[in-house]
């Protein structure tokens, strides 16, 4: 039996569940009535969505449709950055969305400082790239850690990987 169990907190987007609902997005895009004959289009490059519109309000209804497509295959909007909207050439106006992936310095940073506030939770934390290790002697412990984690109010959706 191991002396020590861990995990690790990650912050990180599914690719193929963002692919399925860019592709959705697009299939509803070329059948909906209101973009017939219109210039929209919706593209994922990377982490990247990239939409193009014929104007302000066409572009609205198009980042509504994509939102609504990740939120259906499990991707939280917490996790998507947008972009400006921006005049484009041809009279078009473009956005991209970023999906987030993996925590920053500064998210995990403030992560572990909560961490060691919380003197209830009897849980060791450290930093190691994008991710943070969570380790304890007790296996209990680390799900009372995992309950905890969620229940608090992060700007991204933590995600729990490398069980140990």
């Amino acid at each position: 039996m191991a002396s020590e169990f861990s995990f690790d907190i990650v912050a990180k987007v599914d690719e193929m569940e963002a692919k399925n609902a860019i592709d959705q997005a697009q299939r509803e895009l070329a059948n909906r009535y209101d973009f017939k004959g219109s210039k929209a289009s919706v593209e994922l490059e990377k982490l990247e969505v990239k939409m193009v519109a014929d104007d302000e309000f066409r572009m609205d209804q198009l980042r509504d449709i994509v939102e609504s497509k990740l939120i259906r295959r499990g991707i939280d909007l917490k996790m998507v950055e947008r972009g400006k909207v921006e005049e484009s050439g041809q009279m078009t106006v473009k956005q991209t969305l970023t999906l987030k992936s993996g925590l920053s310095s500064d998210e995990a940073k403030a992560l572990n400082k909560l961490f060691k506030e919380n003197k209830a939770l009897k849980v060791n934390t450290q930093i190691q790239g994008d991710a943070i290790r969570v380790s304890s002697k007790s296996k209990d412990d680390l799900q009372k850690a995992m309950t905890w984690v969620k229940a608090q109010d992060l700007p991204y959706v933590p995600d729990f990987t490398n069980y140990r």
